[in-house]
């Protein structure tokens, strides 16, 4: 009777799940921000005179500042309480996206943005970890969790629809106000439905500390996103290697602290090593997304709308992925779903190297939608996991921990798989470039499909026809190199989960209350399952 009275007790109830509705709102929100700006880009240029420097600025600027203040802001919230960070994150969130709608010059968005970086950091480390406080039985955690992700990756495909229909009906700044109401109604809603929680024994931030982590990551995202832009370059990697530095004495000085601002002894937890592990493995493959946006728009000739459409499938699959994945792995070890998830993963990465010049679009939108599909259990299940993992008072430390990794491996991808699909482009377009072209010409056709496709448009027809068709298929040969290594990054991340979740049992086997905790020194304790 004490145990069934403790589950009761434990229940999520109407006011959880409510809550969990207004939390998911700024997710959605955050995620609409980061896809409807490529589309508002042009529109904003042409009204501020922006030039192409202060354009990638107003776009990387906030995901600069997200990435950076992730960990300091997850572990802000920790003490001084989740809910108090996320009402005053959303206050700043929706008067910096006034600020930003009203911007009368390309610096004053680059702040606003800036500033819209920084409260963003606020949200979805405070959001995950209020969800742990929120709903302590681990299925319905893992639901939530579910729910969460996919009204997050539901932004990203309303972001461009959205946009898009705002856009034609109202001046550029309407992008930035639909934060407005949506920060009004958390700031409302959420003293009367999330509760309060923060580590009644937490020290003093270390104000060293917050500068190492910032220090540690802010050049190496912008290192990276460099490398990615213009290739290989002594100044980026000089970015990269000063945040190495700094991040080995961040780590050294967390060691030393009685309270660190990031908590090592979580990565003592295999569930918590090997969901990160995890999650950074197929975040990496984000480079395949950028590359299915281009070969449908310049491979296929698409409008911007129509890729759009055809990439939803995969956008959908995903979403779906997430929500569902919770419930099924209730009956199956979770390293097996996302295992199959995974393999499905690489099985459309192989049909994305069968589309080229000649097939039809659908090769590709089935092979993105496999993607998409089968990578979706792993996010869902190791968010929950990572939050699961660690104790109630570090909840939002390793929220952080999870998204700061996952912007350093999508950056790295760009760069890496980026960079990879760049050289095979480069090296098969070279036969393909007419020759007696201005130097600019060909400099603009190596660089990339879309600059050849510029290029092709002043030639006469037939050698315009011969150059662009000679374009397309090197970018074929890179997509098709990019979507293989892909594919051999989710077979490797399968062997990761497969040996180090082994032993977590379904979730509808685990006790109410049961949750992994990351041992005391030298307790033993490393293998406790879920």
């Amino acid at each position: 009777m004490m145990n069934v009275a403790k589950g009761t007790e434990l229940q999520a109830g109407i006011r959880e799940w409510t809550g969990l509705a207004v939390l998911a709102l700024p997710a959605l929100l955050v995620s609409i921000d980061l896809s409807v700006m490529i589309l508002a880009l042009p529109h904003i240029a042409a009204n501020l005179g922006a030039d192409s420097a202060q354009q990638l600025w107003i776009v990387d600027i906030y995901g600069f500042m997200l990435a950076g203040f992730l960990i300091t802001m997850g572990t802000l919230g920790d003490r001084i309480g989740r809910r108090k960070l996320l009402l005053f994150g959303s206050a700043v969130f929706g008067i910096a996206s006034i600020w930003a709608s009203f911007s009368r010059s390309a610096e004053m968005l680059i702040g606003a943005r800036a500033l819209l970086g920084i409260a963003g950091a606020t949200v979805s480390p405070s959001t995950l970890a209020l969800i742990s406080n929120m709903f302590r039985i681990h299925k319905q955690r893992s639901l939530a969790v579910g729910i969460w992700l996919t009204c997050s990756m539901g932004g990203m495909a309303l972001g461009p629809v959205v946009g898009g229909i705002l856009l034609d009906h109202f001046r550029w700044g309407s992008i930035f106000l639909m934060g407005v109401p949506v920060m009004l109604l958390l700031i409302v809603t959420g003293p009367l439905l999330l509760p309060e929680y923060r580590n009644p024994e937490a020290g003093r931030l270390d104000g060293t500390s917050v500068f190492l982590s910032l220090g540690t990551i802010l050049p190496a995202i912008y290192g990276l996103k460099e490398i990615a832009k213009h290739g290989l370059q002594i100044v980026p990697l000089l970015f990269i290697l000063t945040g190495a530095v700094l991040g080995a004495a961040f780590v050294s000085r967390q060691r030393g602290l009685t309270s660190p601002l990031l908590d090592l002894r979580l990565f003592a937890s295999p569930g918590f090593g090997a969901s990160l592990g995890g999650m950074f493995g197929i975040t990496l493959t984000g480079a395949t997304m950028l590359f299915v946006a281009q070969y449908l728009q310049f491979v296929q000739g698409m409008s911007p709308l129509a890729s759009g459409l055809y990439m939803l499938p995969g956008v959908f699959g995903s979403m779906a992925g997430m929500f569902i994945s919770p419930l099924v792995a209730r009956r199956i070890r979770p390293a097996r779903l996302i295992g199959m998830g995974l393999l499905i993963s690489a099985i459309g990465c192989l049909l994305l190297t069968q589309a080229g010049t000649e097939s039809h679009p659908a090769i590709l939108v089935v092979g993105y939608a496999l993607f998409n599909l089968g990578s979706a259990p792993l996010p869902s299940l190791s968010s929950d996991l990572v939050i699961g993992s660690a104790p109630p008072e570090k909840a939002g430390s390793a929220a952080a921990m999870l998204q700061t990794s996952g912007e350093f491996a999508f950056a790295l991808g760009i760069a890496v798989l980026g960079s990879i699909g760049t050289v095979i482009y480069r090296g098969r377009v070279a036969d393909a470039i007419p020759a007696g072209l201005p130097a600019s010409a060909v400099q603009a056709s190596r660089d990339s499909l879309a600059g050849a496709a510029t290029v092709a448009e002043g030639l006469p027809e037939r050698i315009g026809t011969a150059l662009l068709t000679g374009a397309r298929e090197a970018f074929d040969g890179g997509m098709h190199v990019v979507a293989a290594a892909s594919g051999a990054i989710m077979l490797g991340t399968i062997l990761l989960v497969a040996t180090r979740l082994r032993h977590v049992r379904p979730i509808g086997e685990t006790l109410p209350n049961q949750t992994e905790r990351i041992p005391e020194a030298g307790s033993g304790a490393a293998e406790e399952s879920i």
